[in-house]
């Protein structure tokens, strides 16, 4: 089981697709079907099934995804501290909720491109919990976090500020004309909200539960921007962070309600593992978020 092997496989495995992997890694198709039939051989199992042309991962396939994961990045961490210490190259992982990756990653990341060429940037998305297991397994090397203060002792918090919570609807959605938004308004109502897991969705719903509030229906997508286009529509009320929504605000395609409910305490933190080897990559992506003021 080497690198090249695993490489091909964690491949693979996003772009659900030999002939995609060949292509991207510049290798004959027959050279990605060996690598794999040499890994499956060596493991004993199965990692992918291939039901006419989709490609997707067994059982055994998934379980080895994390594994596969840490290894190429500590080999590529060692391969980076032994080359140049003070050059940034190799690859820096991060983890990131959408709605922050939106609006506060693409100016931090085109400028650390500018900068450092020779890094790797590798985005993963997912929510707190998720962020906290990849940065306990080492799967990822930092993670912008959109949660209560989170205060686990394993966890460095480089970065934290307030991130103003704001619920919306479209103009023409009746709520809209209300001076004040109480929780009791939102009985019966169409909510827009991200998936099961996420932070604020969490929040919003608990409060709603408090009061006894149930919504007439739920949709329910992890794509901010979708939220924001079905918001527009007038399908339904939706919480959001308001700099994933300032631009629609200001073109008054949606508009922020006046909510007189409990408050929606949400922070912004960027985290990485206590233990974790600050490589050059990561120390140079830390130095810019404070230069850049994030």
């Amino acid at each position: 089981m080497d690198n090249k092997q695993l490489k091909t496989f964690l491949t693979i495995a996003r772009l659900q697709s030999f002939t995609l992997t060949a292509q991207s890694l510049n290798y004959a198709q027959s050279t990605i079907t060996l690598q794999i039939q040499l890994l499956e051989k060596e493991l004993g199992v199965r990692l992918f099934e291939r039901l006419g042309h989709r490609i997707t991962l067994t059982p055994e396939g998934k379980r080895l995804l994390p594994f596969a994961e840490q290894i190429l990045k500590l080999s590529n961490d060692a391969k980076s501290a032994i080359e140049n210490s003070e050059v940034p190259n190799g690859t820096l992982s991060i983890g990131v909720v959408e709605s922050l990756c939106i609006m506060r990653l693409p100016k931090i990341l085109k400028e650390y491109r500018l900068r450092f060429p020779n890094v790797e940037i590798m985005l993963k998305f997912g929510n707190c919990t998720d962020f906290l297991r990849f940065l306990k397994e080492n799967t990822i090397d930092i993670a912008f976090f959109l949660e209560k203060k989170i205060n686990e002792e394993d966890f460095v918090t480089e970065i934290e500020f307030p991130e103003p919570m704001v619920l919306l609807s479209s103009p023409e959605h009746p709520i809209a004309q209300k001076e004040s938004v109480f929780p009791e308004d939102l009985a019966d109502e169409p909510l827009i909200l991200t998936e099961i897991g996420c932070s604020y969705r969490a929040l919003f719903e608990n409060i709603l539960s408090q009061y006894g509030i149930k919504p007439s229906s739920v949709i329910e997508t992890g794509n901010v921007q979708l939220i924001k286009q079905l918001a527009i529509s007038g399908l339904g009320i939706t919480l959001l962070p308001l700099v994933a929504v300032e631009e629609e605000c200001i073109e008054q395609r949606l508009v922020k309600l006046n909510w007189k409910g409990p408050t929606f305490e949400m922070l912004t933190q960027v985290i990485y593992h206590k233990n974790k080897w600050l490589s050059a990559p990561l120390k140079a992506f830390i130095e810019l978020l404070h230069e850049l003021k994030l």
